[in-house]
């Protein structure tokens, strides 16, 4: 996987969007206003997810391309390195928890919200 084919995936997803708010390098997918992917577009070749603590440490022990996000809560967020050991079907799977993790903590109002967009 690449940043560009990373992009599609995330922008694809139910009620995505993309902005800017940290700076004009740093790509943020949210839904329903949070955050559940980035793609620095100073450095294309990784992604930054959001994940369940327990299973980001195994996600750390068994892959080397699997880090502590720089600049996230280490226990949430990691960052994954494109074209390493980290297959391009684990890699969407683990956006897609990324955006579940966030999903699963809206509030019920949030919820219903999400589930009625397109």
């Amino acid at each position: 996987m690449d940043i560009e084919k990373a992009r599609e995936y995330c922008i694809a997803k139910k009620g995505c969007e993309e902005c800017f708010p940290f700076d004009d390098v740093t790509l943020v997918f949210k839904v329903m206003g949070k955050m559940f992917a980035v793609l620095s577009l100073d450095n294309p070749d990784m992604i930054i997810l959001k994940c369940d603590a327990v299973y980001a440490l195994e996600l750390r022990e068994k892959y080397s391309a699997v880090e502590p996000a720089f600049h996230f809560n280490k226990k949430y967020w990691n960052q994954i390195w494109f074209g390493s050991d980290v297959p391009d079907e684990l890699l969407c799977s683990l956006i897609d928890h990324s955006l579940d993790e966030v999903v699963k903590k809206f509030t019920k109002k949030m919820r219903e919200e999400y589930a009625g967009s397109n």
